[in-house]
């Protein structure tokens, strides 16, 4: 499969599918609505009261889904991500309400995290992996569906379905569900826009019954979303999926693909005290100022590019009344991560006083070590050496700078230069998932064995660039010949995961046990000498036990469940690109979790109630770069990776759903979490790795609670949401103590399709979160600072067909 390149921004060669032809063509399809639609296309744009949570399907674990009422609350020119933001235990924050940047992208569920810091959530999209959910060379999920395609989210909080594939699922994971294929053909439009600037084209033209018991989708989309903070930067997206079904034999098969481009600029995080000072500020600038030491924080050089493309096809069948579900998939993923060091890296001895080589165009110096880096140059690319005595006037950012860095402390005519310093990720996954259940039954009895087998082998390549700015003084546009390549290694892993469940029935209690096993290898080669493998780590799990009971009582609609399994979380390739000397001291994460609780469902009312109880060890922390003191550019890796010690979480989840009327319905959560770090066994080591044992885990809310109303009569819809979050710690030590804040999330649609002769279907829609305009700092990672929450933001969307 043909490789996409990591660049198509900023003057660089674009991959396969250019970006205005893909507008254009999205503005065709729009247009191409006026010959094909019909007033069915709109069911999911405004479903019926009921479909609004679905509470806990009858599992030994606590378990919820989102569908379509919770996806009302987001706008369709958001994340998917956010749709689960009302789970019990879930938390999810983002830098903007559109989730239009990675960078500050966290997810946290009972204390467990996809952040910068850690990766303990597993995540599938259509039960297939989605090869981590890291920065750098992974993918959350909102890289593979428009939020238009999703069909819903299931999300299990803690002990996991045993059959869930996933190398991070410590603490919970979430499986995301495209929308299925319909049976009549339709062309489905929408146009979003919105605060900020935002924009989003979406069509999806389903085809109806292409041949016999075959139906299918493809749809595309572009948005445009510039920055809230000043909007200095902007976040571009475009999107191209494509779904089949068919049943033909006695087999099922589905096949879906999607091909995701997306451009951020990021947002940054703040202490507490900058946020009192200025909370509607991180501290990125939007203006160019020609003093490279203040243009570090320049918002469009820090960026986020990012191209993936996903591809699975499934095959469900039965054989001798064992049924049978196999897939494969390939995943490539490539792009870049962008900064602006205020410097030139010297990395050739040139000689005393001759003309600088690295500020020449043609040369890559391929690997070595800097010899010092060059702030100001003469005409003829000489470095040159501040006044002697010269004291900087330059005190911002990072408390200032010395007098290298201050164009006042040289002599006229001196010349700035600065670097643009790109990661540059690429990653091809290739997997296979065979799955089977066997049931068999006999007087009350009913047996089902199932099992499963999963492998993937996957390859990452991440490399250093170091380009030079052109002209420092005027731009940040850049040679887009590096003059230094810092690194370029790759990590190759063969992967393979099996799992092994029987479950009983008899009467009203349901009893399963459970083995599964990961079995990983993970080398590192330096590209640099010829491939040669530089590293390596074996991360296998020991066999994993998981079990569980349901019964199911007396009171009808009423069961308990309880719930127990050992969890796993393999070694990361980050662990070898950050410190290959470290391996022996880094141990793969593992978890036992516990869960216990009672379901209530009928007609009208929902209703769960879980204790659980996790305790993991030997917890992976990503340390990244970027603090209030500054960025070490010059770091091979983008931080360190270091076990220290674990996390022991406890908690109550609660969760009611009542249908009040056919036109309304109320729901409710709770969530009372309380997220501990375990030492490790030596004081000493705690102290050197910045462990405290006892304290809250930072960033962990300890309580949560969501309360929900939505209404609909005739042509008219609406919800309102509120989300309480409780203080959170910004620090492991403690010291620092973030205040709670409380959101709420509104939206109104109505269905014009009378009022609007000679159209089949017209819906609008208007969103707006944070309807108060509450301003609080909302993810948070490295224990220092944490970003701040998108303002108040109104989106209308309106949905036509012809």
């Amino acid at each position: 499969m043909k490789k996409f390149n990591a660049s198509g921004i900023n003057g660089h060669t674009t991959g396969p599918i250019n970006r205005n032809s893909l507008k254009i063509a999205v503005r065709l399809a729009m247009i191409a609505g006026g010959i094909a639609a019909g007033s069915s296309a709109f069911a999911q744009q405004t479903p019926a009261i009921e479909e609004v949570v679905v509470m806990g399907q009858s599992r030994t674990f606590a378990n919820s889904s989102a569908t379509q009422e919770m996806q009302n609350q987001v706008s369709a020119a958001s994340s998917v991500l956010g749709a689960i933001d009302y789970i019990p235990g879930v938390m999810v924050n983002e830098g903007d309400a559109f989730g239009g940047d990675d960078w500050s992208t966290t997810i946290s569920i009972r204390g467990f995290q996809v952040s910068l810091d850690e990766q303990q959530l597993g995540t599938t999209i259509d039960g297939i992996p989605n090869g981590n959910s890291n920065y750098g060379g992974g993918a959350k999920a909102n890289r593979f569906l428009d939020t238009e395609n999703l069909g819903g989210v299931d999300v299990v909080q803690g002990t996991s379905d045993i059959a869930s594939w996933s190398h991070e699922a410590l603490g919970g994971s979430m499986n995301f569900r495209t929308l299925d294929p319909q049976d009549t053909a339709r062309l489905t439009t929408s146009a979003t826009v919105g605060d900020f600037d935002a924009r989003k084209l979406f069509a999806r033209y389903d085809t109806g019954e292409i041949f016999a018991n075959t139906y299918g989708w493809i749809s595309m989309s572009g948005s445009d979303i510039n920055s809230w903070i000043d909007e200095s930067g902007e976040s571009n997206r475009d999107h191209i999926a494509a779904k089949l079904k068919s049943s033909f034999n006695g087999v099922d098969l589905t096949a879906y693909i999607s091909y995701d481009d997306t451009h951020e600029d990021n947002y940054e995080r703040i202490t507490p005290q900058e946020f009192r000072e200025d909370p509607t500020w991180d501290r990125l600038t939007g203006n160019w100022t020609g003093i490279p030491h203040i243009d570090q924080q320049y918002r469009r050089a820090w960026s986020t590019l990012r191209k993936n493309l996903l591809a699975y096809g499934k095959a469900e069948f039965e054989v001798s009344g064992i049924d049978f579900s196999t897939s494969v998939y390939h995943h490539d993923n490539s792009g870049r991560g962008d900064w602006i060091p205020p410097y030139i890296v010297n990395v050739t001895n040139d000689g005393a006083g001759a003309p600088h080589s690295e500020l020449r165009s043609g040369t890559t110096v391929r690997g070595g070590s800097p010899l010092g880096t060059i702030t100001f140059v003469d005409r003829d690319g000489r470095a040159l050496s501040p006044i002697a005595g010269c004291t900087s006037s330059i005190t911002w950012p990072y408390g200032g700078a010395s007098a290298a860095y201050d164009p006042a402390c040289f002599a006229p005519g001196a010349l700035p230069v600065s670097s643009y310093r790109h990661t540059v990720y690429e990653k091809q996954r290739t997997g296979f998932i065979g799955d089977f259940a066997w049931e068999t039954a006999s007087n009350d009895l009913t047996n089902t064995l199932r099992g499963g087998l999963w492998f993937e082998n996957s390859d990452r390549n991440e490399k250093r660039h170091w380009l030079k700015v052109i002209d420092s003084r005027t731009s940040m546009n850049f040679n887009k010949v590096p003059y230094w390549e810092q690194y370029d290694r790759s990590f190759p892993q063969k992967s393979t995961t099996w799992y092994l469940e029987d479950t009983l029935e008899i009467g009203d209690l349901t009893a399963r046990l459970g083995i599964k096993q990961y079995l990983l290898d993970i080398d590192r080669e330096d590209e640099h000498q010829g491939g040669r493998r530089t590293g390596s780590v074996n991360s296998d799990s020991d066999v994993l036990f998981s079990g569980g009971l349901v019964y199911t009582l007396p009171v009808d609609g009423m069961e308990v469940f309880a719930g127990y399994a050992q969890s796993f979380s393999a070694i990361k390739d980050g662990v070898l690109e950050a410190n290959q000397t470290a391996l022996e001291s880094v141990e793969p994460e593992t978890a036992d979790s516990m869960d216990i609780g009672l379901r209530y469902n009928d007609t009208r009312y929902h209703a769960s109630l879980t204790y659980y109880d996790i305790k993991f060890k030997n917890r992976i922390t990503y340390i990244p770069e970027g603090s209030g003191t500054g960025i070490d550019y010059l770091g091979e890796s983008d931080g360190s990776y270091v076990n220290v010690g674990g996390i022991k979480s406890t908690g109550i989840e609660a969760a009611v759903q009542a249908r009040l009327t056919d036109q309304l319905s109320l729901y409710f959560s709770y969530t009372n979490n309380d997220s501990t770090y375990i030492g490790t066994p030596s004081a000493a080591a705690n102290t050197l790795l910045g462990v405290f044992p006892g304290n809250t885990v930072f960033g962990s809310a300890e309580d949560m609670f969501v309360i929900s109303t939505d209404w609909q009569r005739d042509n008219y819809a609406a919800g309102l949401t509120y989300k309480k979050i409780g203080e959170r710690w910004l620090d492991a030590g403690n010291t620092q103590r973030l205040d709670g804040y409380g959101v709420a999330d509104l939206y109104v649609s109505v269905d014009l399709t009378e009022q609007l002769q000679g159209l089949q279907a017209v819906n609008l829609r208007l969103n707006v979160s944070n309807l108060t305009d509450k301003s609080y700092l909302g993810g948070v990672a490295g224990g220092w600072g944490g970003w701040i929450a998108p303002p108040r933001t109104a989106t209308a969307t309106l949905s036509v067909a012809f």
